[in-house]
């Protein structure tokens, strides 16, 4: 090839890989979300009908995985955040195969008998993910965790007077969270509030 036709090949190669990469880091930030909001079907969505999650000794399949996250987070916290950061990705030539590392920091609060504390862990995700059929979508085929460190602080300023005054609205774990308001707009639906 040369010239235009060659210029050409190299634009399409260079979209095709920018395209997947954003499908590829939508899906991690889907997952993420899936967690927080305890949704399943979005949980699931993220796997490949095979796929496998490992957190520690806990070895799930994509099945499986949902109902163990949800109730292990549910058992440790009132709330959490999975907030992805860092995030490294390498599509293998098949263009059908990527290895991804993708940081990420856990804010969970943990209600205590005498007020708040929040737990905050900082690992990676490392992921092998597979292109769908339809040569589009990205799942987790196998998703492998670390926690890199971990540390408590003190949550009590949720339960200050200033705080509640605030009135910033507060997450919920499931649909009914403001952030699947479709369109979303300011109204006068009944959310809690801290």
């Amino acid at each position: 090839m040369y010239g235009h036709d060659a210029e050409l090949a190299r634009l399409r190669q260079d979209v095709r890989y920018l395209k997947d990469r954003s499908a590829i880091l939508d899906r991690v930030a889907s997952h993420a979300r899936g967690h927080d909001r305890h949704d399943v079907d979005l949980l699931r969505a993220a796997y490949t009908a095979d796929g496998t999650d490992e957190h520690g000794r806990h070895v799930n399949s994509a099945s499986t995985y949902a109902q163990w996250a949800n109730a292990t987070h549910a058992a440790a916290a009132e709330l959490h955040t999975h907030n992805i950061t860092t995030h490294t990705c390498e599509i293998d030539p098949s263009g059908d195969t990527a290895h991804c590392e993708s940081y990420v920091l856990v804010g969970l609060l943990l209600r205590l008998r005498d007020g708040a504390a929040v737990q905050l862990l900082s690992g990676r995700y490392v992921d092998r993910l597979e292109r769908d059929a339809d040569g589009e979508t990205w799942r987790i085929a196998l998703r492998r965790c670390t926690v890199d460190w971990s540390c408590t602080a003190d949550a009590s300023a949720l339960n200050s007077r200033f705080f509640k005054e605030q009135g910033f609205l507060k997450g919920v774990r499931d649909t009914d969270d403001v952030s699947y308001d479709r369109p979303l707009r300011l109204d006068d639906t009944p959310r809690q509030r801290w």
